[in-house]
This record gives C-alpha cells, sequence and structure tokens, in this order.
C-alpha cells in the first residue's frame, strides 16, 4: 500500500540570508526563544531580536520573490528588540506589522519601507491579533481590528482606519513615483505624515500583568446603562469582550467600554486647542525665522486608558495559563496551562466546555474544514462551496507525544458555535 501524503509543498524558501537567523545550527527553529513567525497566503516572515526576513514562494520562480531584509531602526539607549511580528492584509494591500520592546508599533512595506511607526505604551509589545483578514474561504477580504497585547494592557486598532493610512500611503508612492526627487521620510519620525491612528487601549491588570490576552467580540451594554439608554435614547458606545490568561488567574474575562463620545466641552477641546497651538506656532515661525532647524518635538504622550470592568476569573492555584488561541470567529478559545491541560472556553457564556488532559507544551490551531467535500462533487460536475460545507476544527500538536491530534464538530447545528468538538 502506498504512503499517504497529507502535505502540498508550496516552494523553497533556502536562502544565504536565513543564516542571519542562525539557520544552520541543529534546532534553530525550535530552540531559540527570539526567533519570531508569521506566515501569509504569500509569503513567511521570520524575525529575531533586530533583523527580519521576508520569504516568498512562486511556482514560476517570480524574481520578486526574493528575500526582503528589512532593519527597524531601534533605541540603542534602551536597548530595544523585536518582540511581535503579524501580517496586515486588506485586499491587495499586505503589509508587516513589527512590534518592539519599547511599545512602538512599526508598520513596514514588503520593500521594506517603513509606512507608519507609532507608540502605544511604554511596555513590550507580547502580540498582534488580527481578526477579520481574508485566511479561507468562508471570511470577507479585509480586515476588521487590529489587536495590540502588552503585559496588563490590550488596545485596539479599527481597520477601517489602518485601511485608510495604507490607502494614503500608497497613493502617496504613486504620485512620488513619477517625481524626480522623491520625498524623503525621517525613518526616526514617529508621527509621520500619514497621522496618528486613533485607538483604544484598556488596563486589564487586575489579575495581573497576564501571559496573553484577546479581544473576542463585542457584547451587550450593562443592564442599568440598557435601561437608561431605553429612556434617553440609544447609547453612543460599544463594548467588547477580552479574555486574559496568567499566572494569577488561569482565566479572566472583562468589559471593555468604548468612549466614543464623551462630553459636548471635550469634544469642542480636542478640537480647537490643537489648532490653536498649530496657528500660535506658525505665526511665532512667521516673526522669529532662524537659520537652525528645529528640534524635533516631544514625543507624544501615551493614551489614557478606556473603562475596563473585570466579569468573571478561574483561580486554581498553583495552575498558570500559559496560551491563547481564539477561534476565526472569536466565539471559542483554546487556553493550554502550567499542568498539560487544554480548557475549550466558549467565550459568549464564559463557560469551559471541553477540558482535554495530557498535553504539556501543546501548541492549538483553529480551522475550518470541508465536510461534504466527496458527496458534493459525486452530484454535481460544478459545485462551489459553501460556508455550510465546512466545519471548525481545532488541531492540537503535542510536541511530547509526537503527534499532532485534530478535534471536529459532529454537529454543525449546535447552537454554541462547535463548542463540543470531537476527537478524529
Amino acid at each position: 500500500m502506498a504512503r499517504r501524503v497529507h502535505t502540498t509543498e508550496l516552494g523553497s524558501i533556502a536562502c544565504n540570508e536565513l543564516s542571519e537567523l542562525g539557520a544552520g545550527k541543529e534546532g534553530w527553529l525550535v530552540e531559540d526563544p527570539n526567533l519570531l513567525c508569521a506566515l501569509d497566503t504569500q509569503s513567511l516572515a521570520l524575525a529575531n531580536r533586530s533583523i527580519v526576513l521576508v520569504l516568498g514562494w512562486s511556482e514560476n520562480g517570480d524574481p520578486y520573490n526574493s528575500p526582503v531584509n528589512i532593519r527597524p531602526t531601534l533605541s540603542q539607549i534602551e536597548a530595544e528588540w523585536i518582540t511581535a511580528l503579524e501580517w496586515l492584509v486588506f485586499d491587495e494591500i499586505r503589509v508587516l506589522a513589527i512590534g518592539t520592546s519599547s511599545g512602538y508599533l512599526m508598520i513596514y512595506s514588503l520593500g521594506a519601507d517603513l509606512i507608519h511607526k507609532q507608540m502605544i505604551k511604554p511596555g513590550r509589545i507580547l502580540k498582534f491579533r488580527v481578526r477579520g483578514t481574508k485566511r479561507d474561504l468562508t471570511q470577507g477580504s479585509s480586515s476588521e481590528e487590529v489587536c495590540v497585547v502588552m503585559p496588563g494592557a490590550i488596545a485596539r486598532f479599527d481597520g477601517a482606519d489602518l485601511l485608510s493610512m495604507l490607502q494614503r500611503w500608497f497613493q502617496g508612492t504613486q504620485s512620488q513615483f513619477w517625481e524626480e526627487k522623491p520625498k524623503r521620510r525621517d525613518p526616526d519620525d514617529s508621527e509621520n505624515s500619514y497621522g496618528r491612528l486613533p485607538y483604544q487601549l484598556w488596563n486589564v491588570s487586575k489579575y495581573g500583568s497576564g501571559a496573553d490576552a484577546a479581544i473576542t467580540g463585542m457584547m451587550p451594554p450593562p443592564l442599568m446603562e440598557l435601561q437608561s439608554a431605553f429612556i434617553v435614547g440609544q447609547s453612543s458606545q460599544r463594548y467588547y469582550c477580552a479574555v486574559t490568561i496568567g499566572d494569577d488567574a488561569v482565566i479572566s474575562a472583562f468589559r471593555l467600554s468604548e468612549d466614543r463620545n464623551r462630553s459636548l466641552v471635550g469634544a469642542i477641546l480636542s478640537k480647537v486647542v490643537p489648532a490653536t497651538f498649530s496657528t500660535i506656532a506658525s505665526f511665532s515661525k512667521m516673526i522669529w525665522r532662524s537659520e537652525q532647524k528645529s528640534p524635533k518635538g516631544p514625543e507624544p504622550k501615551p493614551q489614557p486608558f478606556a473603562r475596563a470592568s473585570p466579569l468573571t476569573c478561574l483561580k486554581d492555584h498553583p495552575r498558570k495559563g500559559e496560551k491563547l488561541t481564539l477561534s476565526p470567529s472569536g466565539t471559542l478559545a483554546a487556553i493550554t496551562d502550567s499542568l498539560g491541560r487544554i480548557l475549550l472556553l466558549d467565550t459568549q457564556a464564559l463557560v469551559v466546555v471541553r477540558l482535554w488532559k495530557g498535553y504539556r507544551d501543546a501548541n492549538c490551531l483553529f480551522m475550518e474544514m470541508q465536510v461534504s467535500k466527496d458527496s458534493a462533487a459525486s452530484s454535481s460536475s460544478y459545485y462551489e462551496a459553501v460556508k455550510s460545507d465546512y466545519c471548525l476544527c481545532l488541531a492540537i500538536h503535542a510536541p511530547r507525544k509526537g503527534i499532532v491530534e485534530s478535534m471536529a464538530d459532529e454537529d454543525r447545528t449546535a447552537p454554541s458555535n462547535c463548542s463540543m468538538l470531537q476527537r478524529q
């Protein structure tokens, strides 16, 4: 009997540039704690503390897929290094998000050009989480939100703001292509010509700094506000549910309030005061002209925290939460702990619905599998798959066992959205 092959070859990424990341040494992909990886449908990004290498593959040997080196400008005084890496895909625009140990978000193009640099909050960026990016056949084509996870804090960027900024950058690069002398931007300028991206920031450190976190989706407002909104009118705020894991509390959940509209006076001041200072500064430059180059402005102050209300927590000493994996819809989360267990959390009901034991150092991944392919293909010569043909699966890699297991949902009509996953 011929051996079954479960993999499909995409291409080769072998190149000399991999030696800068430690390639050639035994265990360099597994044993290096500073090695980061971000996988896209067309490219693979690898990074160590100071270098990012983008590797692409193509069946036709496209020279555009040659390796790209990205060397971000990092602070030597603060010993800054790269701590997070993720792809951002908006329709035809593909860029790379880089997080640093000092709390900076950097966005680079595939040509190694710095598009945007912005301070989120002083501290290490642990992870980027992108929801809504087109990664399979059943999802849309644009990112809905980008979450930045930091110790004890979580930030949220709206996908529409990111897309608008990237479109302005793309139009700017197209116009500079026809100019004789393209404008060169200062790589150290954190507030560039494309503007500062608005975002929301929440403090979720009530139960410890936390090892990981995720915004699972929107949730209804508190009961008291719901009653007041019914009397006065529709509420202008939106609420999100965030799940965190860590040492003190294995699982904790928060209701995040988005302060979209504050008072009328605050809204007026937020518009008038910056314009007033800008006018005064411009007028002073006209009166007192100086041949010396004006010094760079001070760094912008970190954004204040919005309101985060604790909902529940699970404390089970000495168990500690280690890794959190979110399903594509955000309704399920797989959490690994220090006792070798995997907890399947229903993020809407905030209830653990399944528990698997004996999976130390495990890694989880949610994916969607087509379950009715054979029956559909036999009934028609041409058949286009729809969402109902797919089933949510949880893949578990157990390195100590040397196996990969798949938990699939057998009852796709379950109201909890595949909350009962069975071993396959």
